[in-house]
């Protein structure tokens, strides 16, 4: 998990729901609600994907646009901005995002958790899909 200040609060709610839920959790921070550039947590943790250190990501910022940007500028990385259920889903079956990001100010924390549950339940369906995912990355 990674966030800015802005989505220190989400982020730390999600991590106790992921816990229960049987994930075992590496946080990248922030770990307050003190500004920081989300940069400094998004970076460590498309490293830790990209180097199979962990299986998927969530992250989030205010808007989810900053960290976003900042996870896709990695090669290995397919982060996802997904507010609401059936974006989260699509993500992953389609797009195989390996990142989900939230918009931590703009949703609220019950539909944070649906959202997160709709990810983790869908899966990459493959086919014409998988074609399409490995003409993300630059080569």
């Amino acid at each position: 998990m990674a966030c800015d200040h802005a989505g220190y609060e989400l982020k730390e709610i999600l991590k106790v729901y992921l816990q229960e839920l049987g994930y075992t959790v590496k946080d990248f921070g922030t770990n307050s609600p003190e500004s920081m550039d989300y940069p400094d947590t998004a970076h460590p943790l498309a490293n830790a994907l990209e180097a199979n250190e962990v299986d998927f990501g969530v992250a989030m910022c205010g808007s989810g646009n900053g960290i976003q940007m900042t996870l896709n500028k990695h090669q290995g990385v397919r982060a996802a901005l997904c507010w609401d259920v059936e974006l989260a889903s699509l993500a992953k079956q389609h797009n195989n995002a390996n990142i989900l990001v939230l918009p931590a100010r703009f949703i609220p924390t019950e539909k944070a958790k649906e959202i997160v549950d709709a990810y983790l339940a869908a899966e990459f369906e493959g086919g014409r899909h998988q074609r399409r995912v490995e003409k993300i990355a630059v080569k």
